[in-house]
Order: C-alpha cells, then structure tokens, then sequence
C-alpha cells in the first residue's frame, strides 16, 4: 500500500491559535498533527507515503526528513497553488502502486486501510470513498448512500446525525488519468461532486475516531483526544 497525504494546507482558520505553521504542522499534544495521521499509516504496514506540499513545505521536511518509523517519505513540492486535484494529479508521479490511497494531512481517521483495498478490488470500481457517521454533519455536508455507493451529496448546514465525507480515497489510475495535470483542479468539486452518479464510488464504513483540525474548536478538541491513554 502506498499514500499521497496532502500536506499543503495554509491554515488559515487556525491562525488565532496556531503559530504561522501549514495546517499540518500544527502541534497537538505536543506533537505535529501529521505525525499523528502518519503513525496510522505505519501501523497499517504502508510501504511508502507521499507528502504533497506547498506552503512552508520546508518546515514539513525539516521535521520528518526522508523517513518515519521507517516509512520511506517522498515530497511532491506545488510551486503554485493546485488545489487537491492538482496536487494529487502531481504525486502521483511520485508512486508506483495502483491504486492509491489519498488522504488529509489535517483529519485523523482510524480505518482498517487494507480492508478498504480489498473492497475496493472487489468492487471492481475505479474510486472508492471511507465514510463516518457523525452527530450533527452541519459542518461537513452530508451523503447519500445508496446500496453501499455514493448517491449524492448534501449541502452544508443541515443539522443531525449522518454520513459524511471521512476524507480517506482509494484512486485507480483510470480517476488519476482524469485529473489534469499542472494546473489547479478541486478533487472534490471538480471531479466528484459534479459526477457522482457516473462514478459511483464505493463507500467504504469506519466507526473509527475521526477528527478535523480545521477550525480552533476542533484543533483544541484534538489536545483532548491525544493526550496519554485516549487512543489505547
């Protein structure tokens, strides 16, 4: 297995209460977030990960160098802005397995990855997606899921309990072909939303832990489920 982690966020939303950091690199429990959402990576036996980034990208290179606990890091470097799109089109110059893994550098996510490639193989689809349920999705928009596919999408502000979005894909070198290459595309809006009912992504279910540093209250929410002992 192998993973493109997009490490390129600028954090703006956290600037209140983060030093001027990209998202990742944000400490939590005295730790940069990333180090948390590589830890998984390693305890699912991954062969290697590339760390997409842009801003500050040498901070994030700095830190974790060219290896993690023993998982081989590589570094796709945007010089502009690409979006996710772009950026994943970029790194995935930079791995050699199909499919591949594509996640945030931002959301934890606790998800049995291998069983998400056997799915996804099983499937035999092009793109799949690992979805949460959550207690009130009004931040994140929520799913439609029809006979364990994605059938729509949601707009953000509804309130109550749903599925959502967990952030985690699994990309077949068909949906990589579709992404253009050097220029800013969105994953999500771009390619996703817009044809949802043609692709049909796999949803793939975690009842894992998840969390979203994007904004100040979830950051110090963070510092809570870290802390020594929660994540045992």
């Amino acid at each position: 297995m192998q993973a493109i982690v997009l490490a390129g966020g600028l954090g703006t939303r956290l600037r209140s209460v983060v030093p001027d950091l990209p998202k990742p690199m944000a400490p939590v429990a005295g730790r940069p977030f990333l180090a948390w959402v590589l830890d998984r990576l390693v305890e699912a036996g991954f062969e290697s990960a590339v760390l997409a980034v842009g801003y500050r990208h040498e901070a994030i290179r700095e830190h974790f160098g060219e290896r993690y606990r023993g998982l081989p890091l590589h570094y796709s470097v945007e010089a502009t802005p690409l979006g996710t799109g772009g950026a994943i089109r970029l790194a995935a110059d930079c791995v050699t397995e199909r499919p591949v893994f594509v996640l945030n550098g931002d959301t934890y996510l606790e998800l049995d990855y291998r069983a998400m490639q056997d799915a996804h193989r099983q499937a035999r689809g092009s793109l799949s997606v690992a979805v949460c349920s959550v207690p009130d999705v009004s931040r994140y928009g929520a799913l439609e899921l029809e006979a364990g596919h994605l059938h729509g999408f949601l707009e953000k502000g509804r309130a109550g309990p749903g599925f959502i979005n967990a952030g985690v894909y699994l990309l077949s070198s068909d949906i990589l072909r579709q992404i253009p290459a050097g220029e800013p595309f969105s994953f999500e809006q771009q390619l996703l939303v817009p044809r949802i009912g043609e692709l049909r992504p796999l949803a793939f279910h975690t009842s894992g832990r998840f969390i979203d540093i994007g904004i100040p209250e979830d950051f110090e929410r963070a510092q809570q489920l870290f802390t020594p002992g929660t994540l045992d």
